[in-house]
Order: C-alpha cells, then structure tokens, then sequence
C-alpha cells in the first residue's frame, strides 16, 4: 500500500467534529493497524473562542493521541459550508489521492448546517471521485483563480471600463465563488494536502489523478437522535478519545469567553460519558460510539452475531 493511501478516511466540517463523534473507532483502528486519517472541511476562524491558527495546532495534537497517519483541512469558510461544483471536486481530489477503503461522513440529519451539508457533499465527492472520465484537477483550474480576476480588472482599468460595481456584477463573481475584492472565495492551497505519494502530487492541473470510489461509506449519528445500525466498541479507547476532545484548549477548557455558549470541563466530561454508556449500553458493552449504514447488512453466520438478544 502506498504511504499515501487511507484504509479509514473521516470526514467533518470541523477541527474537533471528529474526536467527538468517531475518535475512538479511529483509533481502534489504528490500534489494530490500519491507516487513519482525517479531514476538516474547514478551519474554524469563525469560533467564539480561539483563531483558526490555535485550531491547527489543538487539532495536530489531537491526532497524535488518536494516532491517525494523516490530517488535513481545506479552506471552505466555516459556517458556508456549501454544497458546491468547486467544494465537491476538491474533496474527490482528496478521496483520489488519499484512496480510503471506508469514509466516515456526518449524519445527513442535524442541528448545525455545516454538519448536514458535509454529509451530502462528502457522499457526492465519493462518488464523483469514481467517476474514470472526471479530470479532477483540470476541473479545478478552470476555476476562477486570483491572477485571473486581478488580470481581468487591470484590463478593464486599461480599457477605460466604468468599474461602478453594479449588482449584476457582484451576482457574477459570486456565482463563480469570487468575493467583492476579486479574490477566491474558495481555494485550495498548493501545501494542503501533505504526506501525499511525490508521483500523486496535483501541483500539475493537466496531471490526472487515478479514479477511487471508497468502498463503504459509513455515518457518525451521535449528533442525532436516531437508533444506530451499528456501535463501536470504544470501552478500551474512551479515555484517550476524551483527551483527544480536550486538546481544544481554546475550546473547552474554562474560560470567560463564550461561558454562556459552553459547558465547563466537568460538565463537558459528563455529557461525552453519559452518551458513550448509552450507546455502549445498546451493544452490551461499557462505551460505545454509533454509527448508521444504508445498505443491508451480510451475516455468514448467525451463531456468530454479537449482541445477546435476551
């Protein structure tokens, strides 16, 4: 395998999403030795609490306690997380290059749009990753880039254009993900995607990555009250899990800001456990994490299903 390629792929929409929700099966799995890896759909610089700069660097640390061998974010604004032609291609970039057999996306039902929204443009970037005619890297040069919206508006000074900003206009670089000022909305960095294989490198917009369609696509439902298809037992991970959440400093330890918004630790410690026995509960073991599937279930051997039913 190559050392670019993710056995477990969890996506979110941001920095500490997944240690809530799916870090301990992370690193069950990365206990056994399969490669983990995770990906924020964001940055988190729109927090009450902490830049976008404390968020990479609490979420570098979380990794090492869960022990994932790949962790990266794009730079989709936090809270717009959009469902867009653009967001989707460079998440089934990420799925070609890092070449997950099982993603693990957020439930599709919840209370934050970014949660819901990543859900479905994650399910729709598995697919297009799949798809052997898609150039995603072309694709994506078409995008409007800086240089070329810059270009365009020194032209027009040149050309002695009226540079009134009329609303069909700004309409116009919005449809193409283009603030007011000309720049990108959206735009992936060339040093985004680090421990990528050098021959996988996407520098190159005519370079084709290889088509990779994940074969099963799993989600974290702790965000939603709906009876799981499956738990993980997380009896043996559940503390480190915890630390994992707690190396958000700027997030959840006590502090001033935002104290009206956040529980304090203690509390914090009580929900995180108080949900993990309820669903650790459900499969007869202590601490549990659940997740949900749409596709049937196959057993080979029905004396061998775990769960006692009485």
């Amino acid at each position: 395998m190559a050392n670019s390629e993710l056995d477990i792929l969890a996506i979110a929409a941001h920095r500490d999403d997944v240690e809530q929700t799916c870090g301990g099966t992370l690193l069950k799995m990365a206990e056994q030795g399969k490669r983990t890896g995770i990906l924020d759909l964001t940055r988190g610089e729109m927090g009450t609490r902490g830049s976008a700069e404390d968020r990479a660097a609490e979420a570098a640390a979380a990794a090492k306690i869960l022990q994932v061998s790949w962790r990266e974010a794009l730079d989709i604004p936090d809270g717009r997380v959009e469902n867009t032609w653009a967001n989707r291609l460079k998440v089934a970039r990420v799925i070609r290059q890092t070449r997950p057999r099982v993603v693990i996306l957020p439930y599709w039902k919840g209370r934050h749009p970014d949660h819901y929204t990543a859900s479905k443009l994650g399910y729709e970037a598995c697919f297009l990753a799949g798809l052997a005619k898609l150039n995603v890297e072309a694709a994506l040069s078409h995008q409007p880039s800086a240089f070329s919206q810059v270009a365009s508006a020194v032209a027009s000074v040149v050309a002695g254009e009226d540079q009134t900003s009329t609303s069909a206009a700004k309409a116009g670089r919005r449809k193409h993900g283009v603030g007011t000022t000309g720049v990108p909305a959206l735009s992936l960095s060339k040093g985004a995607l680090r421990g990528i294989t050098p021959g996988e490198s996407s520098e190159g917009a005519g370079e084709k990555l290889a088509p990779h369609r994940p074969f099963k696509i799993i989600y974290a439902t702790l965000y939603y009250d709906i009876r799981p298809t499956f738990v993980v037992d997380i009896t043996d991970q559940f503390e480190a899990r915890f630390e994992s959440l707690m190396a958000y400093k700027t997030q959840f330890s006590d502090q001033e800001a935002g104290k009206d918004i956040f529980p304090a630790r203690d509390e914090i410690r009580a929900r995180v456990e108080s949900m993990a026995r309820f669903y650790g509960m459900m499969a007869g073991v202590t601490y549990g994490e659940p997740f949900l599937q749409k596709e049937v279930g196959l057993v080979e051997d029905v004396t061998a299903i775990p769960v006692k039913s009485i």
